[in-house]
């Protein structure tokens, strides 16, 4: 099978940890044991994943060095797609003891300027913070923030992704037979101008969307949406929670989950399971058990 892979930015940061290099390269190490054995169980590999925490960190950087020459979004999201894709990488030669060619594609991902999430920030980026100081900041940078759990973080546009035009260099590099890490972050956003060329615009694309996308543009066989947690859950928090193991695309749908988190995997998801392949939800270190029917949450096209 060709499977899509798609590392939650939990999955490659533990909630509450340092944002630091070290902690990430014993994190993705992890992930590449995990991501390893799907390629073992005989399955072709598509990687992508998310970057909230990293984009977030070098806009703070980058406002704290000179506020008036920051970088835009889009370009600190190409520096995290090459930042977390030579981590994958790496770390994913290692554990296949280089039996497997592995490559990262920084992916350009077109959006439209008249989505209305330019509106509506949602997309959570950077550290969290209190609400005392989540406030402070937003009222210094002229941010938007939104709560997340019991803390605040910053959030941002996250329009939805329309096209993949390096699905070409993709098909390419999969047809030698290479692992291929990209759309790192939801991939790099763009506007096509009315003349056909394209140029960045400020917004962080949701990783899951832009994932689903690429799957059904692939022909992807499956769609794996990984994370720390070990599947979907009715009523999560709650002393009735209950893990959910299969959900038709109507079902998921009909679920009432955040916008920031749970909420755009299951819309993902149910996407994917629309052109007929598997989708599937729930924790990195049980990624061929989900293959396997045997772990997380199935979304699925039409009636059990």
């Amino acid at each position: 099978m060709l499977v899509v892979a798609a590392l939650g930015g939990n999955a490659l940061l533990k909630r509450g940890e340092p944002l630091t290099a070290e902690n990430q390269r014993a994190n993705v190490r992890e992930a590449a044991q995990a991501l390893a054995a799907i390629v073992r169980a005989g399955h072709r590999l598509v990687v992508t994943h998310g970057n909230g925490p990293q984009v977030g960190l070098l806009a703070l950087q980058g406002a704290a060095y000179k506020p008036d020459e920051a970088y835009p979004l889009d370009v600190l999201g190409a520096e995290t797609g090459g930042m977390i894709g030579y981590m994958i990488e790496q770390e994913l030669e290692n554990a296949l003891d280089r039996a497997k060619p592995v490559a990262t594609l920084l992916t350009q991902v077109v959006v439209d300027a008249r989505d209305p999430a330019f509106g509506k920030p949602t997309k959570f980026i950077g550290p969290v913070y209190d609400r005392e100081e989540a406030e402070a900041r937003a009222k210094a940078a002229g941010w938007t923030i939104a709560q997340d759990g019991d803390k605040w973080r910053r959030v941002v546009p996250s329009p939805a992704p329309q096209e993949i035009p390096d699905i070409r260099v993709l098909r390419l590099l999969l047809d030698q037979g290479v692992i291929v890490i990209c759309t790192g972050g939801g991939g790099i956003p763009v506007l096509r101008l009315p003349d056909g060329s394209m140029t960045g615009i400020e917004a962080v694309i949701d990783k899951d969307a832009a994932s689903a996308l690429l799957a059904q543009q692939l022909g992807a066989d499956a769609l794996l949406l990984l994370t720390d947690v070990d599947a979907v859950y009715r009523g999560f928090g709650t002393p009735d929670e209950a893990a959910i193991a299969e959900l038709t695309r109507e079902e998921a749908r009909a679920l009432d989950l955040p916008a920031g988190s749970m909420g755009p995997k299951i819309k993902a998801a149910a996407d994917f399971a629309s052109h007929g392949g598997l989708a599937g939800i729930g924790r990195l270190d049980q990624a061929t058990a989900i293959l396997e029917k045997r772990a997380g949450t199935r979304i699925v096209k039409d009636g059990r």
